[in-house]
């Protein structure tokens, strides 16, 4: 006895659905390798487009062009620098280390007088300034040695094995070029995909997460490299040790979101205590302009691709480093942009009144 057509639609139904699953995985599995550079070299070429588009224009519409000078740019812009940062650290570890038994060595001096009557804090400073400058050089050095050496490893551990890192950009640099050169066809294809599974929604929702990607490489990235730049100038000029280690340190705390102001400040503090102080208010000057500039900067270039809580921004930047590491600075904020945006869209519709 032949079972009900309907036995047999939902029998067929479950199988299709379970070997579609099963052909998912295995191409996931196959393409994991290149899943994270596919999604960073996505993500560099959706932001940078229109830039692709004005390059193209101006070589005279020639597309491979504009392709081999977008991807140089991106090697001397975002890769470069940030290639340069982990090994500048990596190779330096020993002399960072150094640098601050020296420091501490020389001494902490008491503290002026005028600390002590700041409002509410001043005496909680003074007290804590008086027991460190009263610790003999040996106690301060041997205390600072093994959080700045934990500093160091921890930096290069986010990093990873140089060689499979550089190995990783190189193939984001090839997957670009790639992305570059076929990009219409991409992104196509990709609206296609979209309008499948959800009509005109879905193709919205690619727009949306374009505009999402390109605001957060703009807020992120371009912030981070213009507090780098000048707060490196200001290392240098000041004439403080070690400036371009403490640049590529500032570049990677502005991609975290931490600030230039964790390097610059305590730079500040040895200019005083090595009896420089005209110097040292040249660069405490600096370090209040450099440090406050992500205020103003950031929303400023977060908002001309989309309108985006800073909030989320910070948590992506902060969860995609632990989770991912150097690649989450990127991707983490991009991922929750992305999702906050589809999901601030979707809950939209419920104000139209056309549903």
């Amino acid at each position: 006895m032949m079972p009900p057509p309907s036995s047999r639609d939902l029998a067929r139904i479950t199988l299709s659905v379970l070997v579609i699953g099963l052909m998912i995985v295995a191409c996931l599995w196959i393409l994991k390798p290149f899943i994270g550079a596919t999604v960073w070299a996505a993500m560099i070429v959706v932001a940078t487009w229109p830039m692709m588009l004005a390059v193209q224009a101006r070589l005279g519409g020639l597309r491979w062009a504009a392709v081999t000078v977008m991807t140089l740019a991106m090697l001397l812009v975002l890769v470069l620098p940030l290639v340069l940062a982990v090994v500048t650290i990596v190779d330096h570890a020993d002399d960072m280390v150094a640098w601050s038994k020296a420091v501490a060595a020389a001494g902490i001096p008491f503290p002026p007088a005028w600390v002590e009557q700041l409002p509410i804090v001043g005496e909680k400073i003074a007290r804590e300034w008086q027991q460190f400058a009263a610790t003999p050089p040996e106690d301060l050095a041997a205390r600072a040695t093994p959080y700045v050496r934990n500093t160091v490893q921890w930096f290069a551990s986010q990093a990873g094995n140089f060689g499979l890192m550089l190995l990783q950009f190189l193939l984001i640099v090839l997957i670009t070029a790639v992305l570059y050169y076929m990009g219409e066809t991409a992104a196509r294809g990709v609206r296609r995909f979209a309008r499948r599974l959800a009509d005109e929604r879905g193709e919205n929702s690619i727009e949306l997460a374009g505009q999402a990607i390109r605001a957060v490489a703009l807020g992120v990235v371009v912030t981070a490299v213009a507090q780098s730049t000048l707060a490196g100038i200001g290392l240098a000029v000041a004439g403080i040790p070690y400036a371009a280690v403490l640049t590529a340190i500032i570049f990677i705390l502005c991609i975290a979101q931490l600030g230039p102001i964790l390097v610059l400040a305590p730079a500040v503090g040895w200019l005083y205590w090595s009896g420089d102080p005209v110097w040292g208010t040249v660069l405490l000057v600096w370090t209040a302009i450099v440090g406050t500039m992500d205020n103003f900067l950031r929303p400023i270039l977060i908002r001309r691709g989309a309108d985006l809580p800073l909030l989320l921004i910070i948590v992506g930047v902060i969860g995609g480093l632990i989770s991912m590491g150097v690649i989450g600075l990127f991707v983490g904020p991009a991922v929750l942009a992305v999702t906050y945006r589809l999901l601030e869209s979707w809950i939209g519709e419920i104000d139209d009144p056309r549903l």
